[in-house]
């Protein structure tokens, strides 16, 4: 039911991906609590779409992000008993599916991370920066229009080591603080303040010819 419930509306939802979401309609928490089967799916139906969307931010594969949001859903259920209320209910979700994501991430690791050296600044004798383009031999293309931008952009932290991709969404754009970032990774602050440094550096090597071409 989960799944077949995110996929109908994972491609018609049309909210803000981040913290936003339905309303939750009144009484619709107790009613789950209650084992009530059509308020849980009402929550399913309200959240899988904006839920997907953030899953699919931090997985590559569709079908790793569907059973991300499944276990998500799960989870959340389970616990729904130690809801208090402190946050809004779509927040919960969010901390949760994100939660699911770094999991399946953390369980499929099967190589060293990959070196971002690559992409980091470097100087030369006097030092000045080098500025190498970071797709030689790509032909030139013609101006890029904002959409196309956006999609770049998308596709530069893609291709960030998943460690700092991880770290970069967790902090610049899910806007959690270092310290939740931190407990999410399983790591230290210091740690991601370092991570999320070089991440940043390294996308702005991505974006650098992206921006040239396609900037107004």
């Amino acid at each position: 039911m989960i799944g077949e419930t995110i996929g109908e509306r994972a491609e018609t939802w049309a909210g803000p991906v981040g913290m936003g979401g339905a309303s939750v309609e009144p009484g619709l928490i107790e009613r789950i609590r209650r084992g009530d089967e059509a308020a849980y799916e009402t929550l399913v139906r309200d959240n899988g779409g904006r839920l997907l969307a953030v899953a699919r931010r931090y997985l590559r594969s569709e079908e790793d992000a569907r059973d991300a949001v499944q276990d998500a859903f799960i989870s959340a259920y389970k616990a729904i008993g130690r809801f208090e209320g402190g946050a809004s209910l779509s927040t919960w979700l969010h901390r949760i599916v994100i939660n699911c994501c770094l999991m399946r991430l953390r369980s499929s690791r099967r190589k060293p991370e990959e070196s971002i050296e690559g992409l980091l600044p470097t100087f030369d004798e006097t030092g000045h920066r080098v500025l190498e383009p970071a797709a030689a031999g790509e032909p030139e293309e013609e101006r890029l229009d904002r959409g196309k931008v956006r999609a770049r952009v998308r596709e530069c932290i893609d291709r960030l080591p998943e460690k700092y991709r991880s770290v970069l969404m967790l902090r610049d754009i899910d806007e959690m603080s270092t310290e939740e970032a931190a407990r999410a990774l399983g790591t230290t602050p210091t740690a991601v303040k370092v991570r999320l440094h070089r991440a940043r550096q390294a996308l702005k090597t991505l974006l650098e010819p992206v921006l040239e071409r396609g900037g107004e």
